[in-house]
């Protein structure tokens, strides 16, 4: 009888300490960006700062939830779709990660979202912006946090106060979020009257944009109203700069973009009073999520944050916004509390929507200030643009 009583109590701490132990098994999320191989590398690492950021304000500092805590594993995809495709995969296979977030460049996440159908785990789309990444080529398994180039293109269009005395020029790179950008701004013009005249793209890493630049003028300097050029460009190069060197003042062209990071910014003092629309800068949003992230990161980096820094801990906030809320970690508890779901972020609410899980969000209309006190040009707050004002289009439903 004492030996079935051994047996039994010997049996119960082993069962006890079996579902301690599985209790505090770690939930593992991939972070899958570009850190080598480009100049976007900036963006990837302003990503990773602000969804670590963003797991500890949202665990107030424990990086756990639910008792597991939180293991972030990092991949670098070098900027090429293989190369993503094949650390994705090892990230879900060999590493068994929850979840990934990713990546960096439209083109290479666009190969990535196959990955996540293929293994039944959920991608969360952070920090790339173009259409396609939520549209027909995706599936049930992709989230995406980021904004897309609908809502870039249609608060710049606000931005622009279009009519039809407008005739706009685009310039943009040769790839999804170049071209998808563009479509999305001739769409956002629908119904307006204003007029886009030509259409360039150029190769990514383009450094002379002469003759791009000469076709534009002449497709805009002999109409008669508000002449614009529209530049829709990531990378380097510097187009802004060597486009208005050539002077379209001359033919009463304007330049508009949309906002930039903050290394960038300084390029903007060329362009005062300039409006245009950016995802986000750090003194338009005020609230207690923003707050808190624009105090750290002064703290700790001595800069205020940037707007990948922002894209990223919006991302964790959602992990961890799911994470407590699906009734288990299991992928399809997972998609069914991340569908539809609102949480907080420093751009205040945003939300899934159902039908393609793209992260609905305000973006914020600004016109250039220049302060020889600050080193950048400031994109002073005309106002929030809020998501009801915008139709971001519905390109994959998953309620059909």
């Amino acid at each position: 009888m004492k030996t079935f009583t051994r047996f039994a109590a010997t049996f119960a701490a082993a069962i006890a300490f079996a579902g301690a132990a599985h209790a505090e098994d770690p939930i593992k999320i991939a972070l899958i960006h570009g850190l080598s191989g480009s100049s976007f590398e900036a963006f990837s690492k302003q990503s990773q700062t602000g969804f670590e950021l963003g797991i500890e304000y949202a665990t107030k500092g424990t990086n756990m939830v639910k008792g597991h805590p939180i293991e972030i594993i990092q991949k670098d995809t070098q900027f090429k779709p293989d190369v993503a495709r094949a650390v994705l995969a090892e990230a879900y296979g060999d590493d068994d990660v929850l979840l990934a977030v990713g990546a960096t460049s439209s083109g290479v996440t666009k190969g990535m979202l196959p990955i996540a159908e293929e293994y039944e785990k959920i991608l969360i789309v952070e920090p790339a912006v173009a259409d396609s990444l939520t549209g027909p080529d995706s599936n049930r398994y992709v989230f995406k946090t980021s904004r897309n180039s609908s809502m870039d293109m249609q608060a710049q269009a606000i931005a622009l106060q279009p009519d039809e005395n407008l005739y706009v020029a685009t310039l943009a790179e040769d790839y999804a979020f170049g071209r998808d950008g563009i479509e999305a701004f001739k769409h956002a013009l629908d119904g307006s009257g204003a007029t886009v005249v030509a259409e360039e793209y150029v190769p990514q890493g383009t450094a002379d944009f002469t003759a791009a630049a000469e076709r534009m003028f002449n497709a805009l300097k002999d109409k008669e109203g508000r002449k614009v050029i529209l530049i829709y460009i990531a990378g380097g190069g510097d187009a802004p700069g060597k486009i208005q060197a050539m002077d379209p003042t001359r033919y009463g062209i304007e330049i508009s973009m949309g906002g930039h990071i903050l290394p960038v910014l300084p390029t903007y003092k060329r362009f005062p009073g300039m409006e245009g629309a950016v995802y986000y800068y750090y003194e338009d949003y005020k609230n207690e999520i923003n707050d808190w992230l624009v105090d750290e990161h002064m703290k700790r980096f001595d800069t205020p944050p940037d707007f990948f820094t922002a894209g990223g801990m919006a991302a964790a906030l959602a992990v961890v916004k799911a994470l407590e809320t699906a009734d288990s970690f299991e992928t399809e508890d997972l998609i069914k509390a991340m569908e539809g779901m609102s949480w907080e972020t420093p751009k205040g609410t945003m939300t899934f929507r159902p039908e393609d899980h793209q992260a609905l969000q305000s973006m914020v209309h600004f016109k250039i200030k220049v302060d020889d006190n600050v080193d950048w040009a400031i994109p002073e707050l005309v106002r929030i643009i809020e998501p009801e004002e915008m139709d971001i289009p519905i390109l994959n439903n998953f309620q059909d």
